[in-house]
């Protein structure tokens, strides 16, 4: 087992890729915000079992299983199509709210950054464990 291939290591690991594909979803969200009729979505956060440090499914769900097969209306595989809550949908039936979609990147980028630091501390106090510094 290679000490990359730790829990804690892949859980991070997860999380950032997580936070990256988010990030992609997000500036679609914004690419798309005088789009009519575009809903905003954004990703499932991923859970983890505590004990093993795998990824734990939330819920049974349709996977594509082949890129020929067609995605659900308005979701993309992972992704969860939602309402605006707070404001109204535009008549054009655009959902997209720009200060909501800023702040979700700002929390996005909070977030990978604090992965991303966690990750390197990780490998260096793995790297003082096995004696090289």
């Amino acid at each position: 087992m290679a000490l990359t291939d730790l829990p804690v290591i892949g859980m991070l690991r997860t999380r950032m890729q997580w936070a990256q594909a988010r990030q992609g979803v997000i500036s679609e969200n914004v690419a798309n915000a005088d789009m009519p009729g575009f809903r905003p979505r954004d990703l499932v956060e991923p859970s983890f079992n505590r004990a093993t440090g795998t990824l734990a499914s939330a819920a049974t769900s349709l996977v594509l299983t082949s890129p020929a097969h067609m995605t659900p209306a308005g979701q993309g595989v992972g992704t969860d199509s939602k309402r605006a809550g707070t404001f109204e949908i535009r008549p054009s039936g655009n959902g997209v709210n720009l200060e909501d979609e800023m702040m979700k990147a700002g929390e996005n980028q909070s977030d990978y950054q604090l992965a991303a630091s966690l990750y390197q501390h990780s490998l260096t106090t793995l790297k003082i464990a096995v004696g090289k510094s």
